[in-house]
């Protein structure tokens, strides 16, 4: 170990020497030398600036300060380290211990990408989101079924506050690979429908009258002339038969609405007037009827059959 110790601090000297006359004999190199040196640092100081100054904590609290600080200490060590391997690469005596300092950085950096790869991705999904705009601060979305306000939108992820004030705090990256309802971006206007299902025996006239009057009463309906599937361009409300079902025939309310929240306030009080309006009428809400048969009474029957 002492031999291996002296051998290292011979090569040292020897480079230090040879890096004297080097430098006395190659003005300009060592002029080079100063200027990225001199470059390096400007260069970290300023990209430590930059950094702080986007990602403060007191602009977006939700960033980890521990990540934080030692993310931007490392990125800033990686800088120093390119900087001055470049710098100790141009004197010949140092070459060697250069290319080894390079090739450290080189191995740091790659272990850096693959450890912050889906850093990274979220980067670029911000990076889309600001660009393409799917939603901006303020919207209403639903995504993966998470419906509410988009609240932040940073470069990692994008803050919703539901309906229920809860923050849901959604990955970029998850972000651009889902799909996004958004209620804001174009129209606001809600077409919303409830569905009921009425007995065979109803009256199919009565019974989507009933659904069409509660409707139009209501003020919450806005008078809308748009044709869509469920509604031609002369109706604001409607009803349609969907489909026969096992038990009963289902019918479909269709009525326009400002918004999302509005229609979901406008789809509670139809359901509950509408429920009243059926029990009023006479018409039956059907549900599947079902006859439980004991094995017991079989046996009792089969033995009463065959006393007979």
């Amino acid at each position: 170990m002492i031999t291996g110790y002296a051998t290292l601090t011979e090569a040292l000297a020897n480079a230090v020497q040879n890096t004297n006359t080097f430098l006395q004999t190659h003005p300009g190199k060592f002029i080079l030398i100063t200027l990225i040196s001199a470059f390096t640092i400007l260069t970290a100081k300023l990209f430590r600036q930059i950094f702080e100054h986007a990602f403060t904590p007191a602009k977006h609290p939700h960033i980890d300060k521990t990540r934080y600080t030692i993310l931007k200490r490392l990125l800033v060590a990686l800088i120093y380290i390119i900087g001055f391997g470049t710098a100790l690469y141009i004197i010949p005596g140092f070459r060697t211990i250069a290319e080894k300092i390079l090739l450290g950085a080189a191995v740091l950096a790659g272990i850096l990408g693959f450890a912050a790869k889906d850093a990274f991705t979220n980067l670029i999904g911000g990076v889309f989101i600001a660009i393409f705009e799917p939603f901006r601060v303020g919207d209403v979305v639903t995504v993966d079924g998470d419906y509410g306000t988009v609240e932040d939108i940073t470069l990692r992820h994008t803050v919703i506050r539901t309906w229920e004030n809860q923050r849901v705090i959604i990955p970029n990256s998850k972000i651009t690979e889902s799909k996004i309802i958004n209620y804001t971006i174009h129209d606001e206007k809600i077409l919303m429908h409830i569905d009921f299902t009425v007995s065979y025996d109803a009256d199919l006239d009565l019974a989507k009258r009933a659904m069409k009057e509660e409707a139009l009463k209501h003020p919450l309906v806005l008078n809308v002339a748009q044709e869509t599937m469920g509604l031609p361009k002369d109706e604001h409300v409607a009803v349609r038969v969907l489909s026969c079902d096992d038990y009963g025939v289902r019918l479909r309310l269709f009525a326009w609405a400002k918004d999302q929240p509005t229609a979901f306030r406008l789809k509670c009080d139809l359901t509950e007037a509408i429920k009243k309006r059926f029990d009023k009428e006479g018409i039956e809400i059907p549900y599947p009827y079902r006859t439980i048969i004991y094995k017991k009474d079989i046996n009792a029957k089969k033995k009463k059959r065959s006393g007979r």
